[in-house]
Formats: structure tokens, C-alpha cells, sequence
């Protein structure tokens, strides 16, 4: 099994093309193996090569809202009065520590994005 990092953009393309005749390959078959060791690969350079940012604590809530289906009067427990879920919402006001603490306890959004530097 002749294997080599993903180096370049080229070597990219070339790994892609190879999963892609592979796709149908039978697990714990010498291509099945092949095929795992090459998504890996793949999985790490682009990690490296396209890295994604995590959210804004506020685009994570409005996902939130829109995944569950949440009304701003829903966000009251969490963050206050309507206007203050306006202010928030409308990137007026920024999240406080108790309303952070409120949003992860009560909706599950990480901390890590919750208390990202500069995010409202």
C-alpha cells in the first residue's frame, strides 16, 4: 500500500479522484483499508488546509431558535424580558455571564462559543 501525505492542493485532487473509485469497496478488504487510510488523510489536510471558525454566540442562538423551533418569547428564561431578547438577537446588547450560563444549561450551546472573544 503506497501511501503518502496530502502536501499539496494537487495531491488533494489526486486522494479525492482515488476515494472516489474506492467508494465501493467492502470493509476489511485490502481497498476497504485503503479507502479508510486515504479518508483520513483527506480529513486532516483539510483540517489544516480549510479550517472552520465556530459561530458567534448569537448566530449559535438563532440557529438554535431555528432548529427547535423557538420564538423570541421561548428565549425569556434565558436572557430576560422580550426587549432584552430583541437587544441580544439584534447584536445591541451582549451576552452576560448569567445569560452565557443560562444558554448552555438550558439549550446546550457550548461555552467555547458562548464566550468567544469579541462575540456578542
Amino acid at each position: 500500500m503506497d501511501i503518502r501525505p496530502i502536501k499539496t492542493e494537487a495531491d488533494y485532487e489526486a486522494t479525492l479522484a482515488e476515494i472516489e473509485g474506492l467508494m465501493g469497496a467492502q470493509a476489511d478488504s485490502p481497498e476497504g483499508d485503503r479507502l479508510e487510510v486515504l479518508s483520513l488523510l483527506v480529513e486532516a489536510f483539510e483540517a489544516r488546509r480549510y479550517p472552520i471558525d465556530l459561530p458567534d454566540g448569537v448566530s449559535a442562538l438563532k440557529f438554535e431558535m431555528d432548529r427547535r423551533g423557538l420564538a423570541v418569547k421561548d428565549l425569556e428564561p434565558y436572557l430576560g424580558r422580550t426587549n432584552r431578547v430583541y437587544e441580544v438577537l439584534n447584536r445591541r446588547r451582549k451576552l452576560s455571564l448569567r445569560m452565557i450560563w443560562n444558554l448552555h444549561q438550558g439549550l446546550g450551546i457550548p461555552l467555547e462559543i458562548l464566550l468567544k472573544p469579541g462575540a456578542p
